[in-house]
């Protein structure tokens, strides 16, 4: 963010809070006797002379009718085979490959480690190359353990430091720092358009002047969320405090884009800061994860 005096803001915890899921059975026989009633006459058994010869045509007609209407399991082009359906013994079940839930992509496993196991939203900032200032960011959302992350907005194009990233970032090097941060506070010159998390609306958000190409610096503090970077959790983004020391630099923000590069921020135009600031929702404990695309992958 752009350096302007230290006014001395005290810290101020924002009121709404904290910001830092197959026929039925007849009827049983009585009686103990093994005699049945005399069948009546439609249903009297007729007896009929032996002929064995006609026996042995009607097993071998039986054997043959069978045997043409039966499907080997074992063959499994058949209907009703192996791999046909209606097959009791050889039926193959289509399932649904088991799938691990959803990574949030181009994130080393380094990276994966440094996200809070609570957070549920995370805005993935990705920056061209270690000494470029255009990036990307995507916010994902956690809202089913089951599928993973899934990308809930974005891509938006994006403006990182001057001079690139680092992993050490000290005050006035032009770099924006690498790693996974809280998104805890949020505030602008602006009203609140409607944000989730505590909103400081304040007039000294306020800026002028010039940015490294020449464009004017007025309205980009109109919206800010706070990134934890050597910051107290809970407190307006205008607040001073810098538990890591002075020289570790601060007031990092993702705030309105001017049109060119930032001392350390990371800016987003007008249109996407407000979609964001609604869409960040401290029950799913935010988080910022930001860097260049290598550092991020390690």
């Amino acid at each position: 963010m752009w350096n302007f005096p230290d006014l001395g803001y005290p810290n101020r915890v924002h009121p709404h809070g904290p910001g830092s899921d197959s026929v039925p059975p007849g009827p049983a026989r009585t009686g103990t006797g093994s005699a049945r009633p005399p069948l009546t006459e439609e249903f009297r058994t007729v007896s009929v002379p032996r002929r064995p010869h006609v026996l042995l045509v009607v097993m071998f007609l039986l054997v043959i009718g069978c045997s043409a209407g039966a499907v080997r399991s074992s063959d499994p082009e058949a209907p009703g085979g192996a791999a046909g359906p209606g097959s009791e013994t050889g039926r193959t079940l289509s399932a649904e490959p088991s799938r691990s839930p959803a990574e949030i992509p181009d994130l080393g496993p380094e990276t994966r480690a440094h996200i809070p196991a609570t957070a549920r939203q995370a805005l993935v900032v990705t920056g061209q190359g270690p000494d470029s200032n255009r990036s990307e960011a995507v916010l994902y959302s956690l809202d089913d353990p089951a599928l993973g992350w899934r990308p809930a907005a974005g891509p938006w194009p994006a403006h990182n430091g001057k001079e690139g990233w680092t992993d050490r970032h000290l005050a006035d090097d032009l770099r924006s720092p690498v790693g996974v941060f809280g998104l805890t506070d949020a505030g602008g010159r602006l009203p609140d358009p409607g944000a989730l998390l505590p909103y400081d609306e304040e007039a000294r958000f306020a800026v002028s002047g010039e940015g490294f190409l020449g464009e004017p610096l007025e309205g980009s503090f109109d919206y800010v969320v706070a990134i934890n970077y050597n910051r107290t959790p809970g407190t307006s983004p205008l607040d001073r405090e810098r538990p890591l020391g002075e020289e570790r630099g601060g007031g990092i923000w993702v705030h309105v884009d001017h049109g060119g590069p930032t001392q350390g921020c990371v800016s987003l135009t007008e249109d996407r800061m407000r979609e964001l600031l609604l869409l960040l929702d401290p029950a799913k404990s935010p988080v910022i994860v930001m860097g260049d695309a290598a550092s991020l992958a390690g």
